[in-house]
């Protein structure tokens, strides 16, 4: 590629975090580490690292230090791993010799080999980050590749309280508040569950409009034109089984089953290869039942989406499908996917995390409603069997209570204040 043109691409995008507003996110980074920073698209990567870019200037590093490069860039398209080298070639110049720069690559995955460029700079003791729209960043080979110079941050779409924050509302709603201020949360918990968290839907209207598009992006882009998938349809159809399919085990046979009974045949093997993709992308994410045994773990998981919003876009009637799948997202953000599962063994719990003892259900309501309050407390009284300590919640809709069953105490909370009463811990 053409240095002078790569030179003023790179000048070019400084604009980008200079002059973008937002709204510090709830990740604790270190000053002297490198972060390779993971997730599904439009959700905030390169927003937590214009946070980073403007700590460094307010510390009296110099604007000529900074070297960001977005490689969604269109003019970056007929970019090679050979031309990497130019950039740090070029960020030395900006700089000057006796400075080093300071790296920002923004999805360096759309650059074929990138990761032994990455590798050599950070031996060479550069301070530099990266982000991706795709696992296979994180694949075994890669991984190997990176040797541990990196640690791995997964971003993922507003927490509740983020996104209070970014719409004016930094109040506590969890002191006593006055009927217009629990109006207030309400209404925010409402639309965040309902259109999702990405950070850029703040402030837009047509919500749907937007998700839409956010959706097309990582179909048409991430799923379909990266992984050469002709029949877009199938992809399509499977996907929105899988969404049918919320809060429920699903292997790949009764997927194949699924999907054959809507009039399209799919071998298994092409199945679990779609399914590979949305994960890949991070279009969906899986949890495994923590009392099966291993293969059973991994032939049938519970799959989830990234954002409540994107699951909105698939189906009709989701109110209950999307409060189990917020509260999917919420305990994958503080414990990670692999230290979160649901509990199936002659008993059925939504949510176990082993690491907490913590079990949890989520119901749209059950104070009012007798058989759903006893077939979801009578599955804590199984649960006693196997882990006889659990601390036991169930997550509702707007309710609110602490229930005793067999002698297990059992705290009924809504999910807005849930959302907000647990700590801010991102998961690594």
């Amino acid at each position: 590629m053409n240095r002078d043109t790569l030179k003023q691409i790179m000048i070019d995008q400084k604009t980008i975090y200079l002059d973008n507003p937002f709204i510090t996110r709830h990740y604790p980074l270190e000053e002297n580490v490198n972060y390779c920073f993971v997730g599904i698209r439009r959700t905030g990567k390169s927003y937590i690292m214009y946070q980073q870019i403007k700590q460094l200037l307010q510390t009296g590093v110099p604007l000529s230090q900074i070297v960001y490069v977005n490689f969604e860039d269109e003019r970056l398209l007929e970019m090679t791993s050979d031309d990497l080298n130019t950039i740090l070639e070029i960020g030395l110049e900006l700089s000057g010799t006796e400075n080093r720069p300071y790296l920002f690559l923004d999805e360096i995955q759309n650059i074929t080999g990138w990761e032994k460029f990455v590798r050599r700079i950070a031996d060479m003791k550069y301070k530099i980050n990266i982000t991706g729209s795709n696992s296979k960043m994180l694949s075994r080979e890669i991984a190997s590749t990176l040797g541990g110079r990196f640690v791995i941050m997964h971003v993922y779409p507003y927490s509740f309280s983020e996104y209070l924050i970014a719409n004016g509302k930094e109040k506590d709603y969890l002191d006593t508040i006055s009927t217009s201020d629990k109006a207030d949360v309400l209404a925010s918990y409402n639309e965040y569950i309902t259109y999702g968290a990405f950070p850029e839907l703040v402030g837009i209207k047509n919500k749907r409009m937007f998700l839409s598009n956010i959706y097309q992006t990582v179909y048409l882009g991430d799923i379909i034109t990266r992984n050469k998938v002709t029949n877009d349809f199938a992809i399509k159809l499977v996907l929105k089984k899988i969404a049918e399919s919320i809060t429920k085990p699903l292997s790949f046979s009764r997927l194949a089953n699924i999907v054959k009974s809507a009039g399209t045949s799919l071998g298994k093997q092409t199945i679990i290869n779609y399914v590979s993709y949305m994960t890949d992308s991070y279009l969906i994410f899986a949890l495994t039942n923590y009392a099966a045994k291993l293969v059973k773990k991994e032939t049938s998981p519970k799959y989830y989406f990234m954002d409540t919003g994107l699951l909105g876009l698939m189906l009709l009637d989701c109110k209950s499908a999307q409060l189990e799948n917020l509260v999917a997202i919420e305990l994958i953000r503080r414990y990670g996917t692999e230290n979160v599962f649901y509990f199936e063994n002659n008993v059925e719990i939504d949510f176990y995390v082993p690491s907490e003892k913590l079990a949890i259900q989520v119901s749209m309501q059950i104070l009012d409603d007798i058989d759903t309050r006893e077939r979801e407390t009578r599955e804590f009284v199984k649960l006693r069997n196997f882990i006889p300590d659990s601390k036991c919640v169930i997550i509702t809709s707007s309710e609110e209570a602490s229930l005793t069953c067999g002698g297990i105490l059992i705290s009924v909370i809504p999910a807005w204040k849930w959302l907000l009463e647990s700590p801010e811990i991102p998961a690594k």
